[in-house]
């Protein structure tokens, strides 16, 4: 069920997660900690990006949509949220050894 009232875009390739036993499983899989740099791409409504939160105390996001990236800002304070394309992102400005993590819309999945 959809956490908003957001509708997903197609010219973005947006789908949303919100099966919450396929989201404890992602982030049992990542094990996010404190001294992670973690790196989510697409977060859209924010659903793996809590619990990423929760366990790494802190996030990047790479989000295109601007009316999602506003929300995400309001919503999660400890958040940095770069508004633009993940496949034009510069990845260099990030520390080595960063934690990629997303649930990647599928136009870009190739």
């Amino acid at each position: 069920m959809p956490s908003s009232s957001h509708r997903p875009r197609k010219r973005f390739g947006q789908h949303f997660l919100h099966e919450q036993g396929v989201l404890t499983r992602i982030v049992e899989a990542i094990q996010p900690s404190a001294e992670d740099f973690i790196v989510e791409i697409g977060p859209g409504e924010g659903v793996l990006t809590a619990p990423l939160l929760q366990q790494a105390g802190k996030v990047e996001a790479i989000e295109l949509d601007r009316d999602l990236a506003a929300g995400l800002v309001e919503k999660f304070p400890n958040l940095t949220v770069h508004c633009g394309d993940a496949l034009e992102f510069d990845f260099a400005q990030f520390p080595a050894g960063m934690r990629l993590v997303g649930n990647l819309p599928y136009n870009i999945s190739t």
